[in-house]
C-alpha cells in the first residue's frame, strides 16, 4: 500500500502523499509531478518523416493535460524503419528540424517533460496507414523492401523481409544512436527504445520472428544480444543524466513465442546496464495472438516485472477510470500508468482524475477559470481576478 510506495527507491524524501497516481516520482534524474504518463500514440501525419502542423495541435493539446510525463509517438530512427511513409522520422537534419520547430512552440507554453520513442519497424514496415488498410506495401506498390532478424513473413502471403547481415545490424544500432544524440541535442526529457508490438527489436527477442542461427538467434542469451546492443550503444552515446528506458511487451500471446519469464531475464539484464524505466506492453507480433481484453489487461504483467526488478514499471492497457489507476499504483502493480487512447479520447483526463482522488493538478493559467466551483484547489498555484 502506501508504506510500500514509499518505500519505493524512487519515492524516497517525499511524504505528505493524498493520492498515490498523484504523488511525484522520479525517472533517473528526471522528477515527474504525478504518474500519469501519455503513452506514444502514432499520428501517421508526418510528411517525409518531418513533424507537421498535426504534430504541434496534437501534442500541443496533451502538454495542457496536467499529466507528469509525455511520450512522442514512435519515431523512426531511419526511413526503412518507418511503419508508414506517414511516420514520424528522426533520422536527418530535415526531420530533426521539423521536430524541433514543434517543441519550441509546446515548451513555450507547457513546462510538462517531454519523450519521445524510437524504434525500427522491421519486417512490420512498408505498410499502408491504418484508415486505408495497413497492409503491407511491397515495393512495387509503393512501399520499400523491409528487414528482418529472418526472412520470415509477419502474416501468411506476404512478400518476405530480407535478414539483416552483420553489416546490416551495424547500420540499424547505429542509426538508434543517431536518432538518439539528435533528440538530445533538441533538449529531449527521456527517451524510450521500442522493443514492442512486433517492431524490429521485438522481432529479434521473439523465437516466432527470430530463427537465425548466429550468435543472434536460437538461445534466449542470443535473441537478447542485438536489443542489449542497441540499448549498450545509445545508452553510450547520451548525456550521464537523461534517462533512457525500454518498451516491450511482456508476451506474444502465441503459444512457444516471447513470454513473461523471458521478458523478466530481459528486464533484469537492463537493470544491471542502469535502464531507468520498464515500459510493460503486449502482443503485436503474430497474425495468430490471442489477447485476453479486458480493462486493465495488462497490468498483471506489469506488476509480474516489478515483482522481479528494482526498475521502475510503467504500466499500461485499458486504464480507463481514476480509482482504477489509482489502485494500480498504491496496490504497487506498478511505479507508473500510461494511458493512450483514453487519453485521445479525453485530453484533460489527468485533471478529471484529479478532481476525483482529490489532488491537484498542473493547468495553464489561460485555463484557470474553468475550475468548477465544486473543485476550487484544482489548479496548482491558480489565483484568479475578474476585472
Amino acid at each position: 500500500m502506501l508504506a510500500a510506495l514509499l518505500s519505493h527507491p524512487a519515492t524516497r524524501g517525499f511524504d505528505r502523499i493524498m493520492s498515490a497516481l498523484f504523488s511525484p516520482f522520479e525517472l533517473g534524474s528526471l522528477r515527474l509531478p504525478n504518474r500519469i504518463v501519455i503513452a506514444p500514440m502514432c499520428q501517421y501525419s508526418a510528411e517525409d518523416g518531418r513533424a507537421t502542423d498535426w504534430h504541434l495541435i496534437h501534442l500541443g493539446n496533451l502538454a495542457m493535460s496536467g499529466a507528469g510525463l509525455l511520450i512522442i509517438e514512435a519515431t523512426a530512427v531511419s526511413p526503412e524503419g518507418r511503419i508508414t511513409a506517414a511516420d514520424l522520422g528522426l533520422y536527418s537534419d530535415d526531420t530533426e528540424a521539423a521536430l524541433g520547430r514543434v517543441l519550441g512552440a509546446v515548451r513555450r507554453y507547457s513546462a510538462m517533460p517531454i519523450g519521445i520513442q524510437l524504434g525500427h519497424a522491421g519486417r512490420k514496415a512498408s505498410s499502408q496507414v491504418p484508415w486505408d488498410g495497413g497492409q503491407l506495401l511491397t515495393p512495387e506498390a509503393g512501399g520499400w523492401q523491409t528487414v528482418a532478424p529472418s526472412a520470415v513473413p509477419h502474416a501468411a502471403g506476404e512478400q518476405p523481409p530480407v535478414a539483416l547481415d552483420a553489416a546490416g545490424l551495424a547500420r540499424v544500432r547505429d542509426d538508434f544512436v543517431s536518432a538518439a544524440r539528435r533528440a538530445a541535442r533538441l533538449g529531449i526529457d527521456l527517451i524510450e527504445l521500442h522493443c514492442a508490438h512486433g517492431y524490429l527489436l521485438h522481432q529479434f527477442l521473439s523465437p516466432l520472428s527470430n530463427q537465425r542461427d548466429d550468435a543472434y538467434g536460437g538461445s534466449l542469451e542470443n535473441r537478447l544480444r542485438f536489443p542489449l546492443e542497441v540499448f549498450d550503444a545509445v545508452r553510450a552515446a547520451l548525456p550521464a543524466g537523461l534517462p533512457l528506458g525500454v518498451r516491450f511487451s511482456a508476451t506474444d500471446w502465441v503459444e512457444g513465442g516471447w513470454d513473461v519469464e523471458q521478458s523478466i531475464a530481459f528486464s533484469e539484464a537492463l537493470q544491471a546496464r542502469g535502464c531507468n524505466f520498464l515500459h510493460v506492453s503486449s502482443g503485436g507480433l503474430s497474425p495468430q495472438q490471442k489477447i485476453p481484453l479486458g480493462p486493465g489487461y495488462q497490468i498483471p504483467l506489469a506488476a509480474a516485472i516489478r515483482r522481479a526488478v528494482r526498475t521502475p514499471v510503467i504500466g499500461v492497457g485499458l486504464v480507463t477510470q481514476p480509482e482504477q489507476a489509482e489502485a494500480i499504483v498504491a496496490d504497487g502493480q506498478a511505479d507508473l500508468v500510461a494511458l493512450a487512447r483514453g487519453m485521445l479520447y479525453d485530453p484533460r483526463w489527468p485533471w478529471h482524475a484529479a478532481a476525483k482522488l482529490g489532488a491537484q493538478v498542473q493547468a495553464p493559467p489561460q485555463y484557470w477559470r474553468s475550475q468548477p466551483a465544486e473543485h476550487k484547489a484544482l489548479f496548482a498555484g491558480a489565483r484568479i481576478g475578474q476585472r
